[in-house]
């Protein structure tokens, strides 16, 4: 096995944040006990397949640019997802995360015909288990492509012909089978072409049932083959399509209530697609967890002046830290993580700037942890909290609550009492200063 990131030394070490070492953590130390949980087990780091090792640096504008050797099209499909897979887990290894991620093609070659893309899967994730055993690391999620490939132009599930649905339904089955053998800890469906360009084309309520469909027979599914993972939808609200019916995590609540899921399915959300769908991040974390449907999280974000999804690694422990605190205030992680849906720029062509990239997101994600943690531990935000809804824990909020009084008795009582109530102030200066000095104040 050739050894492909030879300039990087394993594992990356915790130095501390005095180090001046680019390839060291400075504020990531697993061992380190945050809220009960080392910090490993709070954050749970994992690598994406497809960006770190599938993607040759290519755009729209341009071929790749990335030396990524076991992507040359001379090779032999199988050897070449070997060696992709030898790199790989040497590099989850010297970073030292926990977990990976996968879509199914990017893991093994699609094949002349379904069953040999089914016989190429099983072939590496057959290798897979061996680097996993003998490595330790884990899958976080895995998922089935249903977006790449001319067939699903026009969508997977949603696609107006049913042998498309078909075959997307006999993918992720495969997939759902492969991410079961090794042991995955959630399934995830990203819709990435589930929705529309036109509706002049379009029969919306036909699709949202088709969709609806597909995801009972996924849920039934995970349970006849005994899966005990998550089972996650990822919101996007467009690109590449005009419209996705998976615009973002309130949407996709609302969904699940109307197909009976909404106790079987999470969500992973995606920082830059919360940003894209008009959100903040720790909206799109508050939003699922009041719904009860958070799951996990890809850890990435966009560029302010670029209105589509450029997949950069984070780098803001403000923009993080609330997200984190919103994790840590739902009771944090069981079976998700933070999983870095990234990718290099196109002009970081030298191979340890994978190494760069990780290493100062993984920092970022540890530091916002210890921000996160400091804010719920001071208590300073849950006092004001507290205080700003004190009405609603006295007798009469939790009567009006609990369906005591009517509209009409509303009425009578305001007329009655002469319930004129004084405004208050938010505190919204205050509280930002509190986050911007915890910040300060982590160590």
């Amino acid at each position: 096995m050739s050894e492909f990131f030879s300039d990087v030394s394993a594992p990356i070490a915790y130095e501390g944040p005095t180090s001046d070492n680019p390839l060291a953590f400075r504020w990531y130390d697993k061992n380190r006990q945050v809220m009960g949980r080392s910090m490993e087990e709070q954050l749970r780091f994992a690598v994406c397949y497809w960006h770190s090792f599938n993607w040759p640096g290519n755009d729209v504008f341009g071929e790749g640019t990335f030396d990524r050797p076991w992507l040359a099209a001379d090779l032999d499909p199988i050897e070449a997802a070997k060696a992709k897979m030898d790199a790989a887990f040497e590099f989850f290894t010297k970073l030292g995360v926990p977990y990976f991620s996968f879509h199914d093609r990017d893991v093994a070659p699609e094949g002349e015909t379904f069953a040999q893309s089914c016989e190429n899967l099983d072939i590496l994730i057959d290798y897979a288990a061996e680097h996993m055993a003998r490595t330790g690391v884990k899958v976080l999620w895995g998922t089935a492509q249903l977006f790449w490939q001319p067939r699903f132009a026009a969508g997977a599930a949603t696609n107006p012909n049913p042998d498309v649905f078909l075959h997307a339904a006999a993918q992720v089955k495969h997939c759902m089978d492969a991410t079961h053998r090794l042991n995955g800890e959630n399934y995830v469906l990203w819709g990435g072409r589930e929705g529309y360009e036109t509706l002049l084309n379009t029969r919306m309520g036909q699709e949202l049932d088709q969709l609806g469909r597909f995801l009972n027979m996924v849920v039934q599914y995970k349970h006849d083959i005994g899966f005990e993972g998550g089972i996650l939808i990822e919101p996007k609200p467009q690109e590449p399509t005009k419209h996705q019916y998976d615009y973002d995590s309130a949407t996709v609540y609302g969904f699940l209530k109307r197909y009976g899921l909404e106790d079987e399915i999470k969500v992973n959300i995606e920082v830059n697609h919360a940003t894209l769908s008009g959100h903040d991040f720790n909206h799109e974390i508050a939003q699922a967890a009041a719904c009860g449907i958070f799951g996990s999280v890809d850890a990435n974000r966009g560029d302010d002046r670029l209105g589509w999804d450029t997949d950069q690694f984070p780098n803001s422990v403000e923009q993080m830290s609330l997200g984190v605190y919103e994790i840590l205030r739902a009771g944090g992680f069981t079976t998700g993580g933070f999983m870095f849906d990234t990718k290099l720029r196109r002009q970081s062509m030298a191979r340890d700037d994978l190494f760069h990239g990780h290493v100062g997101a993984m920092d970022v994600m540890a530091k916002s942890l210890l921000v996160a943690a400091k804010l719920i531990e001071d208590g300073e935000l849950e006092a004001i909290l507290t205080e700003r809804y004190a009405g609603w824990d006295a007798d009469q909020g939790r009567n009006i609550l609990a369906g005591g009084l009517s509209l009409s008795d509303c009425h009578e009582l305001v007329l009655a009492q002469n319930i004129d109530p004084a405004p208050s102030s938010g505190r919204q200066e205050l509280i930002e200063n509190l986050v911007n000095r915890a910040i300060e104040r982590v160590s």
